[in-house]
């Protein structure tokens, strides 16, 4: 039976997007197949993301034989049945200097798993699956194929790999599921535009809508790191992409234009910190899950462990007020969404909403802008004249109202966003995503 859904993961990872892969990767076969991970900088440089990922791998082929050994099943379905892609993709943003969150994640993105596991961390001669450059020198004696049982290392980079997979399969067959800065996926839909919207859906963790932001008191990390990125993807999703376009700064654009008219607009379904961070897992409950793993010698619960261990540690640093700490599932539930989509219970906004993405502010960069002012749009009403009738949407005559700044009441103009409001329950994700991760 085939995958009900098919992703590309685009991610940085630390420590909640090392959550999201494991759950991506115990899902069923039925469930969920994962095509590609596409590698980005972020939490913190492109060397320590890639080498998490490698490291997962590792750990889980480390966990498998464990199991085989036990007695105690294989829980992995869709690790076992697919075997993906990974490819590495930008070192930095667009336009802008690198941002790292290595102060939460640690320098490598995972409180020093690496050193204090070093029998569960690859050696470095996977580094030469990736590239060819003279300070990565080729290892004759390594066949990219057979490597891992479970991943396939791609040189091509990143945003190239996603654009020759949407290409090879029908449309609307493939999910990109970003976790991460949008710098890889920018670059996909720049260099192929057509292509690149054959994807059957973009869903994206990032941004703060109706809350305080994460790295700034109104912008959230990964929007932060690549706001220009972000707001390039977001234009595609607009009837006019070039209306919520970033703004050229210094006559010079790193990407070019889209084309003036395209095929169809982007789906966009969006994860703000608005929905993702009452989506805790709580220490104590993670503690009491653990121990008996680890004691029974599972080393995915050893190695993960001390990154979580790590990361509850810093939080309680954070908070300093002797509460008990919480990890936001930020990343982790943009998969529970992938696997369970079809559940009612996950609760959209009323409309698409025009949520545009502020790239040059001081003091606002990286801001989820929606207009919050209750205005009526005249080209949503039944009564609008367009000129060429069989596209409803060219040239509505009664878009346009005197002293719009900035088309913020026209239908033509401004991004349509699908941004998720409700799950199946913030008590209910911490029990399902360690029932799937340990088995």
């Amino acid at each position: 039976m085939a995958p009900k859904n098919r992703i590309i993961i685009d991610t940085d990872p630390g420590v909640d997007d090392v959550l999201a892969l494991l759950l991506s990767l115990s899902a069923s076969p039925e469930e969920l197949e994962v095509a590609m991970i596409s590698v980005s900088y972020g939490n913190v440089p492109l060397h320590s993301t890639l080498r998490n990922v490698v490291a997962l791998f590792h750990v889980l082929e480390k966990e498998m034989e464990w199991r085989e050994s036990t007695g105690k099943g294989r829980p992995y379905g869709a690790l076992s049945a697919f075997k993906p892609i990974v490819a590495i993709g930008a070192e930095h943003a667009l336009e802008d200097e690198i941002l790292m969150a290595d102060h939460f994640h640690g320098a490598d993105g995972l409180h020093g798993v690496h050193e204090a596991h070093p029998h569960l961390s690859p050696s470095d001669t996977w580094r030469s699956l990736f590239t060819d450059t003279p300070s990565e020198p080729v290892d004759q004696t390594i066949d990219p194929a057979s490597y891992s049982k479970f991943f396939t290392p791609s040189k091509t980079p990143a945003h190239k790999k996603m654009l020759q997979i949407l290409k090879e399969n029908p449309e609307d067959t493939i999910t990109i599921v970003a976790i991460g800065p949008l710098t890889n996926v920018a670059l996909a839909a720049a260099e192929d535009t057509e292509t690149f919207l054959r994807v059957k859906e973009l869903v994206v963790m990032g941004g703060a809508v109706g809350v305080e932001g994460n790295i700034t008191p109104c912008a959230e990390f990964n929007t932060y790191a690549d706001a220009v990125a972000a707001a390039r993807v977001f234009a595609l999703t607009s009837y006019t992409p070039s209306s919520t376009m970033p703004p050229v700064i210094h006559g010079k654009s790193v990407l070019p234009a889209y084309p003036t008219k395209l095929s169809r607009q982007l789906k966009l379904t969006l994860f703000p910190l608005d929905i993702t961070t009452p989506h805790e897992l709580r220490r104590k409950f993670f503690d009491a899950k653990i121990k008996p793993l680890k004691e029974s010698g599972s080393p995915l619960a050893q190695w993960t462990d001390t990154f979580m261990t790590g990361t509850f540690n810093k939080i309680e640093a954070m908070l300093g007020d002797g509460s008990e700490e919480g990890l936001s599932l930020h990343d982790p539930l943009t998969i529970w969404y992938m696997i369970s989509r079809d559940d009612p219970a996950w609760k959209p906004a009323p409309t698409l909403e025009d949520i545009r993405i502020e790239t040059c502010g001081q003091w606002t960069r990286g801001m989820h802008v929606l207009d919050r002012r209750v205005r009526a749009k005249p080209g949503e009403k039944s009564s609008a004249v367009t000129t060429y009738p069989e596209d409803p949407m060219d040239a509505v005559t009664l878009d346009d109202v005197p002293g719009d700044t900035m088309g913020w009441l026209s239908v033509r103009n401004g991004n349509r966003i699908n941004r998720v409001v409700e799950s199946p329950g913030v008590d209910v994700f911490p029990d399902e995503l360690i029932n799937r991760l340990f088995g």
